[in-house]
């Protein structure tokens, strides 16, 4: 009978040449399974998650879309908030304007009389600038045809040196701002003279015969 050694325990006998790591079991591989790394690259994709990714990119599709329409309107708000700030100013500045032009109606008369002197003739000039800066622009002169769009016809004539309706007279000027007329032009027109048209193309003809007869004889 053998005394037990305290602290040592009986190990199992190990082939000579052997190492430890040959004595212990390995958990053998199942016939026909795959490598680990080759399963999970086989694994068929959760069709539960790809509907969920389906619907998240047609949710950031509808909310892309909301995002460029609302950034479309408001622009447009922007564009038609400024083209109506300008056009009340336009309306604005033509009422303040319109009721200016007797004053400068004024103003033209006494030019006309001479009576534009001293203090008064300071003050008629600067009123002058100030509109002009303002975009006011006077038209209508004497010898321009007359355009129902911009004339104001108060006075009518015939005479037998025009050959068209034409203004011969500016009884007050006109005044726009811009291409808006903020009061036409008030003149007298003259039309030609009747009958007049014929009489210069029968002169004509009769002055072209005399030369035709006259090169006849030479």
């Amino acid at each position: 009978m053998t005394e037990e050694t305290p602290g040592f325990e009986e190990k199992p006998d190990v082939p000579s040449g052997a190492t430890p790591d040959d004595a212990e079991p390995k958990a053998a591989t199942p016939e026909g399974a795959a490598p680990a790394g080759d399963a999970a690259a086989t694994t068929t994709p959760d069709p539960g998650l790809i509907a969920q990714l389906d619907q998240v990119r047609t949710a950031l599709g509808e909310r892309t879309a909301d995002l460029q329409r609302l950034q479309a309107e408001y622009q447009n708000y922007r564009r038609r908030v400024e083209r109506d700030r300008i056009t009340v100013r336009e309306i604005a500045i033509a009422n303040l304007l319109t009721e200016l032009l007797p004053v400068l109606d004024d103003i033209g008369r006494a030019r006309e009389h001479g009576e534009l002197v001293g203090g008064f003739k300071s003050v008629a000039e600067s009123l002058e600038t100030v509109v002009a800066k303002m975009g006011l622009q006077q038209f209508g002169k004497e010898g321009e045809p007359f355009d129902p769009t911009i004339h104001e016809a108060l006075m009518h004539s015939y005479a037998p040196d025009v050959t068209e309706t034409t203004c011969v007279a500016i009884l007050q000027p006109g005044y726009r701002i811009g291409e808006r007329t903020i009061r036409p032009a008030r003149v007298a027109v003259a039309e030609p003279q009747p009958g007049a048209q014929n009489v210069k193309a029968e002169d004509a003809s009769e002055a072209g015969e005399e030369k035709d007869n006259g090169s006849e004889e030479g």
